[in-house]
């Protein structure tokens, strides 16, 4: 079996790419910013049937090299998930920029110093869908444009740090080189295996507990989180993923769509109203994270995963399943009042 690293170890999809690891019999290392996380980890991944022998953390930080030569060392594989978070809307662009960009920095160089045979970096449909330019329809040779100033910061980030592990990728010289897949997922939702329940599923908790008065137009594709980390692990060792990114998505869905959805299978606090647009816009006024999401309003964006399902043979759980999942998860740890 493989030694692989999975950065950003505490993560949503970190912590199910481990989980899936550990249960596959590969022996894992995990990075976090900090050991104090490591008992929450451990008892996840106690609680979850595996043997904490098979793991061992690492202390690594986005913003620094320190830490990163010894956790990569000696590896197989890098699943590079971890990504710099910032609740709202930052103050400045590169509060989010610079650490996702440096974060790739320091990973890949790592893994090229010590030859690692591929790293399958987590980046998102976020560095393909605001071209800006009427398309509705993507595919992986989409990219964001990070010009653009109705793209917002996190859309650049995630789009600059994925260009920045391509182009070192394609720096290398020598016979032996690292190999690079990454994968895009678009709003990852599903079961969390801690109490960290995930940006995503935040906005879901935020539903039920009817913090949301009106479905704003938007439209989004969804994608579980063990799909997610499943299409990881087949893309670090698949012949043909090696120079690849793949749109990794299960369904589109209009958030209306959604919302009528949980309040049909008994979640009553969620709307079945659409909020007008230019209610959206006048919270923006007053809001910036609400100004953000003014930008997506009727902005039809299809994600298909059709090159994941024919190269990988990746295959998606039905989307609206994994929201029942996650609500009925929420609502058991408190989250529906």
């Amino acid at each position: 079996m493989a030694r692989i690293l999975v950065t950003g170890a505490s993560g949503f999809i970190a912590l199910h790419c481990i989980d899936q690891l550990l249960a596959q019999g590969h022996e894992v290392r995990g990075t976090v910013r900090s050991l104090s996380r490591e008992a929450e980890i451990m008892t996840a991944l106690a609680e979850a049937g595996h043997k904490q022998a098979n793991l061992s953390l690492y202390e690594a930080d986005l913003t620094k090299e320190a830490g990163w030569d010894d956790a990569v060392a000696g590896c197989d594989y890098v699943l590079h998930v971890a990504s710099p978070f910032i609740l709202g809307v930052p103050k400045h662009e590169d509060d989010l920029i610079k650490p996702a960009v440096s974060g790739v920095e320091y990973v890949v160089s790592a893994a090229i110093k010590h030859q690692v045979k591929r790293v399958v970096l987590t980046s998102s449909g976020a560095a393909i869908t605001d071209t800006h330019d009427g398309k509705t329809h993507f595919t992986e040779a989409d990219w964001t444009d990070v010009s653009h100033p109705k793209t917002s910061a996190y859309y650049k980030s995630k789009t600059l740090a994925e260009q920045r592990a391509w182009a070192l990728i394609g720096e290398q010289s020598g016979a032996q080189k690292t190999e690079l897949s990454v994968i895009n997922p678009t709003v990852v939702v599903g079961p969390t295996l801690t109490d960290d329940i995930g940006t995503s599923n935040d906005f879901i908790r935020q539903i039920i507990a009817g913090k949301v008065p009106a479905a704003a137009n938007l439209h989004f594709g969804f994608v579980d989180v063990r799909d997610v980390a499943a299409a990881h692990i087949t893309a670090m060792t698949h012949d043909k993923a090696a120079g690849e990114r793949f749109i990794v998505s299960a369904q589109e869905l209009w958030l209306i769509e959604l919302t009528t959805f949980l309040r049909e299978n008994g979640y009553q606090k969620s709307p079945t109203r659409r909020m007008p647009n230019w209610l959206v816009k006048l919270f923006g006024l007053l809001d910036a994270p609400t100004k953000q999401i003014s930008e997506l309003l009727d902005s039809e964006r299809y994600t298909p995963a059709d090159k994941a399902k024919a190269v990988l043979g990746w295959q998606a759980r039905d989307i609206h399943g994994s929201l029942l999942e996650t609500a009925a998860q929420l609502a058991k740890m408190g989250h529906a009042k």
